[in-house]
């Protein structure tokens, strides 16, 4: 092992011995460059050797119909740019590459920098300008829509899946993102449905683009799930949203609904000065967290007393938002 390493070494020594700047490595006709060309190309002769079943130039049998039939030129996009390939080619039309296959014009890494760019919430303009820029690869608008349109394919028989009958614990939330729309970067609510399976797995049941969240919007979200399989769900955990519970109980109406401690603490927060937060944030945990409705030894109202001086609209109003306390995840 250690003589295999040192012949590496000496190997990347002598490869390295010329270079003066990483152009010369990172270059257009860089070494890096010229590396995955040789490697490519002497991967394609292999397997066309092993199609034709024997090696260059040890042709033993003349009835064998099947030889060589020289090299045919293709140039292919790659994370480093563009890559002028030699591809060996059979007399019988019958070689099929398996690391560039015929009629394939990017090499595996490419369109996940597309994607990338568009996920981003570049423009196809300015991705082709960036690749251009940095790769030296020129691509058309057209391209990179057809790269980013094949997602789709796999995104709409995921999103239409069959699913379980009951799961123990229902998630449900939005995520808000800022979407490109034909110039215009406006911010889009994601609803997000997140599933506990009965084995005890995480399982992303669909996501829903939206102009914003709202319980009309879940509606449809819930009566999409019931379409899908969903007959019932334990409990439901959701924020404060106005109108979700009752969107809940419309279509899973055994389903039993509870509030995020997250949202629930967030919420309550809003109503304590900023210099009491940090105190109040604790004392709403020990109360969440206690074992059971009497377990943490005071209730809303208890906790509220020593406070109601300096919150805003007195205990009362702080008591309301902090709700029932039992019935929380």
């Amino acid at each position: 092992m250690t003589s295999v390493n040192a012949k590496h070494e000496a190997l990347l020594d002598e490869l390295l011995k010329d270079y003066t700047s990483p152009q010369d490595i990172l270059g257009e006709h860089g070494l890096l460059k010229q590396l995955t060309k040789r490697v490519v190309e002497r991967v394609l002769e292999a397997e066309l050797t092993a199609h034709l079943g024997y090696a260059p130039h040890r042709r033993q049998w003349a009835e064998e119909k099947n030889a060589r039939n020289g090299k045919g030129h293709k140039t292919v996009q790659t994370d480093t740019g563009p890559l002028d390939l030699a591809v060996p080619r059979d007399r019988n039309g019958s070689f099929a590459p398996q690391l560039v296959p015929k009629r394939q014009r990017r090499l595996e890494g490419f369109d996940d920098k597309v994607l990338s760019l568009y996920a981003r919430g570049l423009s196809t303009r300015d991705i082709q300008g960036h690749l251009e820029e940095l790769y030296g690869t020129e691509v058309s608008p057209t391209l990179i829509l057809s790269i980013t349109d094949a997602v789709l394919d796999e995104v709409r028989p995921w999103q239409a899946r069959p699913l379980a009958s009951v799961y123990p614990i229902l998630y449900f939330d939005a995520l808000f993102v800022q979407s490109r729309q034909e110039g215009p970067v406006p911010t889009k609510a994601v609803d997000l449905a997140l599933g506990i399976t009965m084995d005890g797995e995480k399982e992303l049941l669909g996501l829903w683009l939206s102009e914003s969240e709202g319980a009309k919007c879940w509606l449809s979200v819930f009566t999409e799930l019931q379409n899908r399989g969903v007959e019932d769900g334990f409990i439901a955990c959701v924020d404060g949203l106005k109108g979700l519970p009752e969107a809940i109980e419309a279509v899973f109406p055994k389903t039993q609904v509870q509030l995020c401690i997250v949202h629930k603490v967030r919420n309550s927060l809003k109503y304590v000065p900023w210099k009491e937060r940090r105190a109040v944030a604790a004392d709403l945990r020990a109360i969440y967290g206690g074992p059971h409705p009497g377990g943490c030894g005071a209730g809303p109202g208890a906790f509220c007393r020593p406070l109601g001086h300096q919150v805003p609209g007195h205990e009362s109003e702080l008591a309301g938002r902090l709700g029932p306390v039992d019935g929380v995840l």
